[in-house]
């Protein structure tokens, strides 16, 4: 399973590339998936918050990188784990077949499969800035909408055939 082909892949045919990746797949797979998908997050941050410690230096670079780093490799994990499982109760009532395991690849593959979308983001929001911006606002919203369509997508993926 190549990863940077992969990623490029989901961008064009997010439910083949989940289908693709669920065989074999296992918890260690998941959870490696996640932490990546983290990782990549929270390094998209580092130019805003370079910009905001530049911008204010009442709270020091190494101050605002630590936070986002706490947020991204240790409270978004179990959150991500939290919506996975909610995503999947919510896909049952509506007739879905998957796993809780599906749906948490599905979510973990969304997040690093968008890792690109929110690095771009991060270098328009850390170089020319958030507010006021109404094209640093559009980088932002294709991110989000582009994470949103490959989660969506894999749920469908996930949900739709019964997994181990």
């Amino acid at each position: 399973m190549a990863l940077i082909p992969d990623i490029l892949a989901s961008h064009r045919a997010p439910r083949a590339v989940l289908r693709r990746r669920l065989i074999g797949a296992d918890e260690v797979h998941a959870l490696v998936t996640l932490i990546l998908g983290c990782l990549m997050v929270w390094v998209a941050q580092w130019p805003i918050a370079a910009r905001a410690a530049h911008l204010d230096p009442s709270i020091p670079l190494g101050g605002r990188l630590t936070g986002a780093g706490v947020a991204w490799m240790f409270l978004a994990p179990v959150l991500l784990y939290a919506l996975a499982a909610l995503s999947h109760v919510i896909a049952r009532a509506f007739g879905g077949e998957g796993s809780y395991f599906s749906a948490r690849l599905a979510l973990f593959w969304a997040l690093l499969a968008a890792a690109p979308l929110f690095l771009l983001n991060g270098l328009v929001a850390g170089f020319i800035g958030m507010q006021g911006n109404i094209g640093a606002q559009i980088v932002g919203l294709v991110a989000f909408v582009g994470f949103l369509r490959l989660w969506l997508m894999g749920l469908i993926e996930a949900e739709s055939q019964p997994h181990e």
